[in-house]
């Protein structure tokens, strides 16, 4: 056995480790942590200090016994887990779990590289236990908030659910940064005002754009102004420039890697730190959850050296960032690649566009500053003391804009070009001016990128908790992540030309969104109700130093135990005021919207146990009210009278179609149209309430063209024909089923497609087997979606790591099977109906 066991807690990154160290080590993964506190018991003993009970949690029973054995047989033990808290409280509960001796050697490193790895074996510590603790009581204080808090949830706002509604310090304060933000946009009254641009022709036909540096007020004062300028002259007043310069952003911390994946590749920060994850275990890139912009010396020299390879020496200005977050952990790097002279790191596209950015950002932080030229042409206008201003920008030198531009939230950021050749009294024609309406806008809803950036910015929340705590507040429904369409406009616009003013009205389409995160009426009610009964846990400063207090606890300043005495006492004398309280579903979430001019019956919008709905009249022994869900874009506080009993507009008629009536209406498995007694299902895009006759005929027609199934011609003599069925749309040929593949319809079909479906159906079936056998038929070697098995009868049997499947004979197959030999089977003697009758008697 080996004289060494290291432990890490991921199967790739022990691979990777197990790679760089000699043949006296063995490297083994925890897969993550091994205890936690039981889901279905508080676990905390209150009156012991806050003493938790951990166990080990059922899925790693078996590893746990493997690494004991391991364990016992080593002379030594390292843990190696990650350079964080998290990383920390990992080992210190293996150990535990173990039963190691305190001094077991701890080894840390912030990237999966060979000389790291020696490095760390050399210089080994003891676990620390202070980012222990404050680990611990990151994890009993939020087991405290949820455990105590969601029962309160669960009776006083959906009663008789106790699955969906939960509390806790970071998601409930990021729900209500996004129930603020949705209650600003919809309070937002947008005002409008007159934009004055003008484009001249200069000399050579080129265009000079330029404008009036402010808004009319109101259309009048806009046409006025055109008035002044219809016989003016225009001329170049003055023309500055400045020297100009951009300074590169600094390598990424884990929410500036998230902040900028998400507007660069469109991804969510949950799929950033997988692909992170994947990078940093392969050995690519630096440890990714960090808050420190720092770079080491020895990595600031291999981007120098990088630079200087690919760009050359004016290129080159290395530079150390300092981290602005008081907690941030100089000691710790930034993201960044492990070897700058590598520019690919993985074949997935995804793992590859991601270590792309961190290289760039990186190698761009070591790069010299763009040299920029900044002009500014000031426009006379004789008839008037109103100057336009023209501006423009040029790149004198683009050093680390060779590589790498940061994005940003701002959504009007405009790319300036060139001026055309100016001088100063210079005469210029004017082609068109224009007085465009431009409407004010609200502050745009958050994506999860510019969460994570506002909760940085507060203090709230550290690297490892923005994304589990966005995929959370969307699991629970609190908030979704969607696109929503815009509305349209109508706005103004005078045009000058020619010395003649013409107006014209037009529409523009404003306000749609594109993945962002909207509040659910769940959303709403509890964060209402956590506002007003539980103000600490969503107040922004409490919770931001809830954080702060983490801090002093890994840094040894105050005990664990004390700070969650502090907050415990106050937090459980609310709790148990709240749950004593006649405060009941029905005073949160209810709001009684009017009379329902029909009935004469009272309207009410509230929230139930599966959703939001409209309620019309009371719930009485004599008679029971209407009740109509509210759409998903409808929310409780906002809805109008008019827009709830629009609600009960549905099953409608929407007119007829070969002498057949359509009938739009909402079942179980969602919106349809339904006509001649068939019911065909609405798309994504298709509003129920709305719904033209024109856009019903073509649902019933495409879904006739789906299902209808028809010959499409023959194949080796036998028809090749479609259809659909349970599973979707499929070909048939010799008696076979082939699917369609996702976004494939029948209607598009063809037959030379057809074939290539049953060829490549033919070749997958052909592959699937690594290995057959003539003389046992029923025993097969198989590829499978979760590795290589043996299907033998109607069983199948896991092989195991060590053995080579290709390699694997038939006699091998039955032995990892438990099978007996072919020459040992002796046949099975059946027994008789009355070997039967005397068994069942004895």
């Amino acid at each position: 056995m080996s004289k060494n066991l290291v432990i890490v807690e991921s199967p790739a990154k022990a691979k990777t480790i197990e790679g760089y160290l000699g043949k006296d080590f063995v490297v083994k993964s925890s897969y993550g942590h091994v205890r936690d506190l039981p889901k279905d018991d508080m676990a905390i003993d209150i009156q012991n200090g806050f003493r938790p009970v951990y166990e080990i949690t059922p899925d790693k029973r078996q590893v746990i016994n493997e690494l004991k054995k391991l364990a016992k047989t080593a002379e030594e033990v390292w843990l190696a887990t990650d350079d964080d808290r998290e990383g920390e409280a990992i080992s210190w509960h293996l150990k535990e779990a173990l039963g190691l001796r305190d001094d077991t050697k701890r080894i840390v490193f912030r990237e999966i590289t060979k000389n790291a790895i020696l490095n760390a074996i050399d210089s080994p510590r003891r676990i620390d236990i202070d980012l222990v603790n404050a680990q611990q009581a990151r994890r009993v204080l939020d087991r405290l908030v949820g455990f105590e808090l969601s029962p309160v949830l669960w009776k006083k706002i959906k009663s008789g659910s106790s699955s969906a509604l939960s509390a806790g310090r970071v998601q409930s304060v990021a729900v209500r940064l996004i129930v603020e933000r949705e209650r600003e946009i919809d309070g937002h009254k947008a005002k409008s005002s007159y934009k004055v641009t003008a484009q001249f022709i200069v000399d050579g036909g080129k265009v000079l754009n330029a404008e009036l540096p402010k808004n009319f007020p109101t259309a009048d004062e806009a046409r006025a102004f055109l008035e002044k300028c219809r016989n003016a002259i225009f001329t170049i007043r003055n023309l500055e420039t400045k020297p100009a310069k951009k300074t590169p952003a600094p390598p990424f911390t884990t929410s500036t890697l998230q902040q900028e994946a998400s507007r660069k590749l469109s991804f969510s920060v949950s799929q950033t730190m997988t692909l992170a994850q994947k990078l940093y275990e392969a050995g690519k890139i630096s440890y990714m959850r960090t808050d420190s912009t720092n770079l080491s010396q020895e990595a600031i020299n291999k981007a120098k050296d990088a630079i200087l390879a690919e760009f050359g020496e004016r290129y080159v200005h290395t530079r150390q960032y300092k981290t602005k977050s008081e907690s941030a952990q100089e000691a710790h790097e930034a993201i960044r690649p492990t070897d700058f002279s590598a520019k690919k790191a993985s074949g997935d596209r995804n793992e590859q566009r991601l270590y792309e950015l961190i290289w760039k950002r990186a190698i761009a932080s070591q790069m010299a500053e763009a040299q920029l030229e900044r002009t500014t042409a000031t426009i006379g206008i004789s008839t008037t003391p109103e100057e336009l201003i023209a501006q423009g920008e040029v790149i004198r030198f683009d050093g680390f804009l060779k590589v790498y531009m940061e994005s940003t939230d701002d959504e009007d950021e405009e790319n300036k070009g060139m001026l055309p050749p100016l001088t100063i009294g210079q005469v210029l024609h004017l082609d068109t001016m224009k007085a465009t309406e431009k409407f004010t806008r609200p502050a745009p809803r958050y994506t999860e990128a510019s969460l994570v950036k506002k909760l940085e910015e507060m203090g709230i929340g550290r690297p490892s908790t923005y994304a589990p705590t966005i995929s959370t507040i969307v699991k629970r429904q609190y908030v979704v992540k969607e696109d929503r369409p815009g509305q349209e406009r109508a706005f103004k616009e005078l045009t000058l030309k020619n010395r003649e003013i013409s107006e014209k009205n037009g529409k523009e389409n404003f306000g749609s969104e594109k993945a962002k995160l909207f509040p659910t009426n769940m959303g709403m009610v509890v964060n209402d109700f956590l506002v007003e009964y539980f103000p600490d846990i969503v107040d922004y400063q409490f919770t931001a130093t809830v954080e702060k207090d983490f801090d002093e606890i890994a840094n040894g300043r105050i005990g664990w135990q004390e700070m969650i005495r502090n907050f415990y006492g106050g937090f459980h004398q609310n709790v148990e005021t709240v749950q004593g309280s006649a405060l009941t579903a029905s005073k949160t979430g209810s709001r009684e919207l009017g009379i329902d001019p029909r009935t004469g019956k009272n309207v009410y919008a509230k929230l139930g146990r599966y959703g939001a709905f409209v309620q019309i009249g009371e719930a009485t022994d004599d008679e029971k009210p209407q009740f109509a869900n509210l759409r998903k874009d409808q929310l409780i506080e906002t809805i109008s009278l008019e827009e709830a009993l629009d609600l009960f507009s549905l099953p409608r008629e929407v007119g007829f179609f070969e002498d057949k009536s359509m009938t739009i209406g909402i079942g179980k498995f969602g919106p349809y149209v339904k006509h001649d007694d068939k019911y065909v299902s609405l798309g994504k895009e298709d509003d129920p309430y709305t719904i033209l006759p024109e856009r019903a005929i073509e649902l019933i027609q495409q879904k006739r063209a789906e299902t209808a199934g028809e010959a499409l011609g023959e194949f080796e003599g036998k028809p090749v024909s479609t259809g659909k069925g349970r599973f979707g749309p499929y070909i048939k040929h010799d008696d076979k089923y082939i699917s369609l593949p996702k976004g494939e319809t029948i209607g598009s079909l063809t037959l030379e497609r057809a074939v290539e479906l049953i060829r490549q159906k033919r070749e997958t079936e052909t592959n699937k087997f690594i290995r057959e056998f003539p003389e046992n038929p029923s025993v097969k070697v198989v590829k499978g979606m979760y590795g290589p098995y043996i299907s033998i009868g109607k069983r199948n049997v896991k092989i195991p790591k060590d053995q080579d499947p290709a390699a694997l004979t038939l006699e091998d197959c039955l032995r990892l099977a438990g099978e007996p030999a072919a020459e040992d089977k002796a046949p099975a003697k059946r027994a008789t109906p009355a070997k039967k009758a005397v068994a069942r008697k004895k």
